[in-house]
């Protein structure tokens, strides 16, 4: 195999012997430059070098290997060696060995074949090297891209969060005896779980909690597509007397068409609720939420019934519409479910009684819940998760 391009440096002080060898390996497809004097040679022999590999005389005149190791060490050289010598001493083999040698040959050289071999071996390893520096420069680059493509992001994601987090309501809330309050955490910057609450006439509050699926940028889009359809609907109310947004099952419908529309392979749980404060009455909606909410009162802690279908999963869809008259002094609980992935039981329906237990011996207050929960120190979170309470006379 002969190698095109391989670029040769001969280092001899016998110009004839030098020259004979140049011409050899120009026959054998080598490109080759000369040089006497080692000491005074000013090109580069590091890392960069054009050059494939040295030919070397060991046997240099008026020159010693071992007093020219401090001029070597400052050249760097990376180039491979491969070194000539009359004798085969062993001293002479051991400098060539300690100056990094490839490869030894006897002069003269009889095999010449071996020598064109192991100068094609330094030429490919050459070529490796430097295939690998372009590999190791383009990932450096892709490396300081994809930095600087995640520091935009993070950024992004930061804005978003502040956006998100100012989507929320005003927490806590007091109407009358009420007292609305959430708590949301997301495991990224975003957060796929959202609850609202607003109040629809003097004596009417709406609100609900959703779970999109998955995390991140996606699953917080569909929770602004959700935010805005309660605001429409709220506007549709008091503009145009379109009475959906009273109605937490048609709401259901209206979110469930809008995430399919969307395209963006989202679904959600939720919880849809409408409080009369006149009649201390709730109306409410589950669409395949879990767990379900959580009614405290002086008779006991209970999970509220109900089920349905997630929203944006198919078009054709049932849900069920639950009224319930609510107590005088009640709190009541709706959580999305990543707070089930910290409660200590291993398998739900152990969590479902755990966390029941918990509303049973701890819902003095939405603060005390949260702490008992571990709410205040779950971080990071390994799901997103959102409480949402409403309290009466606590």
């Amino acid at each position: 195999m002969i190698v095109s391009n391989g670029k040769v440096l001969i280092i001899d002080d016998q110009p004839a012997r030098a020259k004979a060898l140049a011409d050899f390996l120009a026959d054998n497809g080598f490109q080759v430059q000369m040089v006497a004097d080692v000491s005074s040679y000013a090109h580069s022999l590091g890392e960069d070098s054009e050059l494939d590999v040295i030919l070397c005389e060991l046997d240099l005149k008026d020159f010693s290997w071992f007093d020219a190791r401090h001029l070597l060490r400052a050249m760097d050289v990376q180039v491979p060696l491969i070194m000539f010598c009359d004798v085969a001493e062993v001293d002479k083999i051991m400098t060539a060995l300690k100056l990094g040698a490839r490869d030894f040959f006897l002069r003269p050289v009889e095999d010449k074949s071996s020598l064109v071999k192991s100068i094609e071996r330094c030429v490919r390893e050459r070529n490796m090297r430097r295939d690998l520096q372009v590999s190791r420069e383009r990932l450096e680059a892709a490396n300081i891209e994809l930095r600087g493509t995640v520091k935009v992001l993070e950024q992004d994601q930061q804005a978003g969060r502040q956006v998100q987090l100012r989507m929320l309501p005003v927490t806590p809330m007091a109407l009358n005896d009420y007292v609305f309050s959430h708590t949301v955490m997301p495991s990224l910057y975003l957060s796929g779980d959202f609850t609202d609450y607003f109040t629809v006439g003097k004596s009417h509050v709406i609100f609900f909690m959703a779970d999109v699926s998955g995390h991140g940028s996606s699953s917080a889009f569909a929770t602004v597509l959700l935010k805005n359809l309660f605001a429409r609907k709220r506007s549709d109310y008091m503009r145009r007397d379109d009475d959906a947004i009273m109605n937490p099952l048609v709401m259901l419908h209206h979110a469930n068409k809008e995430l399919l529309d969307l395209g963006l392979d989202k679904f959600a749980t939720m919880v849809v609720g409408l409080l009369d404060m006149d009649a201390n009455t709730l109306r409410y909606s589950i669409a395949g939420h879990l767990p379900l909410p959580v009614l405290v009162c002086d008779a006991g802690a209970r999970y509220l019934e109900g089920e349905g279908s997630t929203v944006g999963m198919m078009e054709d869809v049932e849900y069920e519409e639950h009224l319930l008259q609510l107590p005088d002094r009640f709190t009541l609980g709706v959580f999305s479910d990543g707070i089930l992935e910290i409660l200590p039981p291993d398998n739900l329906i152990e969590k479902e009684k755990y966390f029941l237990n918990v509303f049973e011996q701890k819902a003095d207050s939405p603060e005390q819940l949260v702490t008992y929960l571990g709410l205040d120190r779950v971080e990071p979170a390994p799901d997103d998760i959102a409480a949402l309470f409403v309290t009466k006379g606590g």
